[in-house]
């Protein structure tokens, strides 16, 4: 089962093992949810970017999770939607989409992280997830509001759902999120065109 899996969606798969492994060196070295030893390993601080040009932060935050429950609730997310995603577009394209996307996530967060002069250590894969879910929406709108067992209502209550969830929460990167959804849609746009049956 776990092949076929792989063989079907490789790169999903592959992303999920990155982050858990990145997670498990984190812990294995220090403590996830020490902000310090997070930032040892690359979380985003906007001071560090801007200031020290430590740009690659806005990467490698996406790998980095502040604690188990942080990277089961993005992983488990990331299995459900980033399968269906990359069977529909393509191991490539979805590489594309979750990395932009991600990335985005990064930019945004960091400019409003310097528009309000607030400035909070962050890492997490839901930029990245959330443009996962951006793009998934588009290609289910674009396949007349159903893929095989989604439908539009159930993937935009799920965005509402998550984007709720992060504002009810202390400590959220919302920024990063609705960056990454956004992000996550028009990377879409460009990265899937749906087959036309004959």
């Amino acid at each position: 089962m776990c092949l076929e899996e792989f063989r079907k969606e490789p790169a999903t798969i592959v992303l999920i093992i990155i982050n858990i492994a990145v997670f498990l060196m984190v812990e294995f070295t220090g403590l996830s949810q020490d902000t310090l030893h997070m930032l040892d390993w690359g979380a985003a601080y906007a001071p560090l970017i801007v200031e020290n040009g430590e740009f690659y932060r806005l990467f490698t935050s996406m790998f980095l999770h502040f604690g188990i429950e942080h990277l089961l609730n993005n992983m488990l997310v990331l299995f459900v939607l980033g399968s269906r995603l990359e069977r529909v577009i393509g191991k490539v394209r979805f590489m594309i989409v979750y990395l932009a996307g991600g990335m985005a996530g990064s930019v945004i967060s960091l400019l409003v992280d310097l528009r309000q002069g607030e400035y909070a250590v962050s890492a997490g894969a839901s930029g990245a997830v959330f443009a996962v879910m951006g793009a998934m929406i588009y290609v289910v709108i674009r396949n007349k509001g159903r893929l095989q067992d989604l439908s539009v209502r159930q993937i935009l209550v799920l965005a509402a759902f998550s984007l709720y969830f992060g504002f009810a929460s202390s400590g959220v990167d919302n920024a990063a999120h609705m960056g990454g959804l956004a992000a996550g849609f028009l990377l879409a746009v460009f990265c899937y065109h749906r087959r036309k049956r004959t």
